[in-house]
């Protein structure tokens, strides 16, 4: 597979800017949480036990807490590539610093949170250090996932669990039809992103050296009495990253054009929607077959009954 042609043209310094203001992508947390919890339900029927967890792309931390409330002797690292975001998680953070304070006595090792600002595809991690990668509504802002797959598997430990969410390409389907009609005869611009298909993660997740990955995938629709309401969830998921995007004013009369196509897809039952294709994953990493210098391993297990 050309993994290429799965990259977008996303600037990731345009990203931290978009995530710069806390308070700007705040409107869409509700979109988020409801995600984390159903991420939740998925990770309870996995049983693990891990040591360090990292929450890659943690935003302003709300799942912090939720982490550590599960595995309470663990070290839970929140790290995001927006400052402002991991200034934003301290709030959540300290919350639970007495609780971090009480564990750090009770139990071996070390327990609680710390924040860090960082890309989540160059983790400032050792190999092998990871039990756990949670990443919820990361992934799709970063131009090269395959290479972000293979940096986690390089920090999780043998066995380790990845869990992530991230949007498809179904998602916002409505803005870019509206956007598409508002382009016509003046050439495309990307207004969104380019979502990766769930099937195409699968093939890169195996690509990256994890084992039986599982990938299933639901559409969310959220339902909006005006195009004003609908365009202001819309930017406060993020915006748009892409290098590519049009760096000029939008026309007025090219935004009547694409409000009108906005208003033109409303619902049997007067609703304006706005989809979301959520893809869920998870993956193991396996045993090594070969040592470091190359030479396979054979791994023999004794019969049953001796």
């Amino acid at each position: 597979m050309a993994t290429d042609t799965l990259s977008a043209p996303i600037d990731l310094a345009r990203v931290r800017t978009l995530f710069s203001r806390p308070q700007r992508v705040e409107r869409s947390d509700f979109l988020r949480r409801e995600i984390a919890a159903r991420m939740h339900e998925r990770l309870m029927l996995v049983k693990v036990a891990p040591k360090r967890v990292l929450d890659a792309g943690c935003g302003s931390g709300a799942d912090l807490a939720l982490l550590q409330k599960d595995y309470p002797a663990a070290h839970i690292v929140g790290l995001d590539a927006a400052a402002a975001m991991i200034e934003a998680a301290k709030t959540p953070a300290s919350a639970l610093k007495s609780l971090n304070q009480m564990l750090s006595r009770l139990l071996p090792g070390k327990a609680g949170v710390d924040l860090l600002c960082g890309d989540f595809g160059s983790l400032p991690f050792g190999p092998n250090s990871v039990d756990l990668v949670w990443s919820n509504l990361a992934l799709h802002w970063h131009p090269q996932p395959d290479r972000v797959f293979a940096e986690w598997r390089r920090v999780l430990r043998q066995d380790g669990l990845l869990m992530f969410s991230n949007f498809g390409p179904d998602t916002l389907r409505e803005l870019r039809t509206a956007f598409a009609e508002a382009d016509a005869g003046t050439g495309p611009t990307p207004h969104v992103l380019p979502f990766v298909d769930m099937h195409d993660f699968g093939d890169q997740l195996v690509e990256a050296g994890f084992s039986t990955p599982v990938m299933d995938m639901e559409v969310i629709t959220v339902t909006y009495d005006t195009a004003a309401a609908l365009l202001a969830d819309a930017r406060a998921l993020g915006g748009n990253p892409l290098a590519t995007r049009r760096r000029g004013l939008f026309g007025r009369a090219a935004w009547q054009r694409m409000l009108a196509a906005l208003e033109r897809q409303r619902r049997a039952d007067g609703k304006l929607g706005l989809t979301f294709e959520v893809i869920y994953g998870h993956a193991f990493r396996p045993a090594p077959r070969v040592t470091a210098a190359g030479e396979a391993i054979i791994r023999f297990e004794p019969r049953k009954g001796r």
